[in-house]
């Protein structure tokens, strides 16, 4: 009897202890899907949060772009570059020059202007308004000046008036941009202008902050959480 309880006793601690790493492996294989779960789940909000801190960045950095732009053109160029810019509101010069078209013009010799050249000019009759027609006929006043014949490309007949140039040169039509004249004129409105000088600052901080404050802190939690789970399961 005292000796097959000798021969039993091993075996059964064999067994026993054969059977704990499987345990102990198990809890270690199931941790880290557990882990990968949670990573799943906060992976959605957080990329959320990055797209939306990146679009108000992208609108607040292009209203800034669009602003300057505006500014060099309207404010820079023509005192770098010396052309002059006037928005078309009638369709008297359609459809080569539409309404809301911008009119660039440089000055140019009056000496130099020919029939067929369109200029931008003040007329000789009611408020003297400024006009950009097509020159039709170019004579010679008394006093040795210049006068012209103008008419609008739509029209049917000739302007009713003989407008004598003043000065040295007149300004003459050399490019057209379409529909940027309604998006000045609208540009040009106090409250765009303030939206524009103190609107994209703002949003463009505002997406600066947003960056900041939506960074996922839990970005390298899962690998930080593994390392200790893998020393324990070993």
């Amino acid at each position: 009897m005292s000796a097959l309880s000798t021969i039993t006793t091993p075996a059964l601690h064999g067994r026993r202890s054969a059977t704990r790493p499987a345990a102990v492996e198990t809890r270690a294989e199931t941790r880290p899907a557990a882990v990968e779960t949670r990573a799943e789940a906060s992976a959605t909000p957080g990329m959320f949060r990055r797209v939306a801190g990146a679009a108000v960045k992208f609108v607040g950095l292009g209203m800034l772009i669009l602003a300057a732009l505006v500014f060099l053109f309207l404010a820079i160029g023509p005192r770098l570059l010396g052309y002059q810019t006037s928005t078309m509101l009638t369709g008297s010069m359609a459809p080569l020059i539409n309404p809301g078209d911008v009119v660039v013009t440089v000055p140019t010799p009056i000496t130099d202007v020919k029939v067929g050249d369109i200029i931008t000019y003040h007329i000789p009759v009611e408020d003297q308004r400024v006009e950009t027609h097509r020159i039709t006929e170019i004579t010679a006043t008394a006093d040795g000046g210049v006068a012209v014949q103008t008419k609008g490309d739509a029209n049917n007949g000739i302007d009713p008036w003989i407008a004598t140039l003043q000065g040295k040169t007149v300004d003459k039509q050399v490019a057209t941009i379409p529909y940027v004249g309604n998006a000045i004129r609208a540009l040009r409105e106090p409250m765009v202008m303030n939206i524009l000088m103190y609107g994209a600052p703002a949003i463009l901080v505002i997406g600066m902050l947003a960056s900041i404050w939506t960074k996922d802190p839990n970005k390298s939690a899962p690998e930080g959480a593994a390392a200790p789970q893998a020393a324990r399961g070993e």
